[in-house]
């Protein structure tokens, strides 16, 4: 058996000085289900399974700068979620607490920091 087949991924991991009330935004966002919670550690996951997201406690958590620029804490992953309706994605965003990016580098795709600072980006097919 090749070693390869036996490895899934189940979840991506967001480091938050506040990883219960990040998860509580996501889960909002997403319309996604508490799968796990404790005080550092929450999973959530989409309704029928599949990859989840996590949130771990990080004390020291310092957001990520967007755009990425010398000296500054370098963002280390982004999420892309694809929307059906652009405009109502993201009042959506903004009413559950994302602040919308100063800088916007593709006219089709909106960027928002989560309330911890992460970047995502909302775009329609």
């Amino acid at each position: 058996m090749d070693a390869r087949a036996a490895i899934n991924l189940t979840s991506v991991v967001l480091g938050a000085r506040e990883p219960v009330a990040l998860a509580g935004f996501y889960r909002e966002l997403l319309g996604w289900e508490r799968h796990f919670e404790e005080p550092d550690w929450v999973m959530i996951r989409p309704p029928g399974g599949g990859v989840g997201l996590s949130f771990q406690g990080e004390p020291d958590h310092v957001p990520p700068a967007w755009p990425a620029g010398p000296s500054r804490q370098q963002m280390q992953m982004h999420l892309d979620l694809r929307v059906e309706d652009l405009g109502a994605a993201c009042a959506h965003a903004e009413r559950l607490g994302a602040s919308r990016a100063g800088f916007q580098p593709q006219r089709d795709v909106r960027v928002y920091l989560d309330p911890e600072g992460h970047p995502f980006c909302l775009f329609e097919d």
